[in-house]
Parts: C-alpha cells; structure tokens; sequence
C-alpha cells in the first residue's frame, strides 16, 4: 500500500512538472501535446465511465435481484443502511456547491478576474476537504463493513471509488492553485 502510494504521488509530480514546463512555450502547448493531451482524456473519461458502470451494475444487480445467500431481500437480513438523510445528504450538497463554486472560479478565470478565480477555488477546496472529513466520519460510524455482504461490498467500493476521485481532484485544484 505505501509503495503505490508513493509511486501515484511521484507519478503526479512528475506530470504535474511535465505538464507545467511544456505549457512555458509563449503559454500555449504544441499542437502534438495538445493532440496527446486530448486523446489522454479522452481515454481516460472512458474508463472512469467503465469502473463506474461496473460498481454500478454490480449494486443494481444484487438489489434488484437479491440473492436467496442474503436472505432474498435489500439490503440483507443483518444489515441497517445508513440514514440518506444524514451525512450522505450533507456530502450531497457539499458536493453540489463545490461543483457551483468551481465553475463560478472557471467563469472568473475566463473573465481575467484572478481574485474571484482563488476565491471559487478556495472553496472547492474547503467544501471537498469537507466532504473527505465527513466521508471519513460516515466509515467510522457504519454499523457494517466492505465484509458483510454483497452491501458492504457495493456501499464502500462505490463511496470509496468517488471519495478517491474528490480526494484527486482536490489535489490538482491545490496544486492550480499554488500556480
């Protein structure tokens, strides 16, 4: 676990380097870079829609059609979800005004309007370390693991799935940021 960690940190560095010193050139890419850089996230966008997609079938799968091992009802006998109302709403709304301030920072950015563009990003920042936190607490306090059945498995491989995707992009808007 430490050594991919430390390799993805080291990957990230040295894109984020690579990046930064191609970009130098009067500002703007080349056209090749730009060309690979499109193809790059092209191609990463379709796999992210794949991995969602796969914990998604999965968890429609298992609830829709609840398997007679987990008692043939969703979630399993043994099992008490977590109260939608509570933190996952919260992370909800944290998510969505995040969303909202880092287009309002996007839109200011576009305007020459630098003040207005830290300030967006600030607060994406803040509201997406927020929703980690809470994310965090909500893992603590769940009365069931990754272990107790095909719910566990889709609750945290889905919510850990997006909470690693907040946690990456986090880290690049930190690092826009520092730029």
């Amino acid at each position: 676990l430490e050594l991919g960690f430390i390799l993805t940190l080291g990957g990230m560095t040295f894109w984020f380097r690579d990046v930064g010193n191609e970009a130098t050139l009067g500002g703007h890419h080349t056209k090749q870079v730009k060309k690979g850089l499109e193809i790059g996230f092209l191609l990463f966008v379709v796999s992210e829609v794949f991995a969602f997609l796969s914990i998604f079938w999965a968890f429609f799968h298992s609830s829709l059609t609840p398997a007679i091992e987990i008692g043939g009802v969703w979630p399993p006998q043994g099992i008490t979800p977590l109260n939608p109302f509570a933190i996952p709403l919260l992370n909800t709304i944290l998510l969505v005004s995040s969303g909202a301030f880092v287009t309002y920072g996007h839109h200011a950015l576009i305007n020459g309007n630098r003040k207005d563009t830290l300030r967006g990003l600030e607060l994406t920042v803040l509201f997406a370390v927020l929703f980690t936190f809470l994310q965090y607490l909500e893992y603590a306090n769940s009365t069931f693991s990754i272990s107790d059945s095909v719910f566990g498995s889709a609750f945290f491989c889905s919510t850990g799935l997006h909470g690693i995707h907040v946690i990456v992009g986090t880290i690049f808007i930190v690092v826009q940021l520092v730029r």
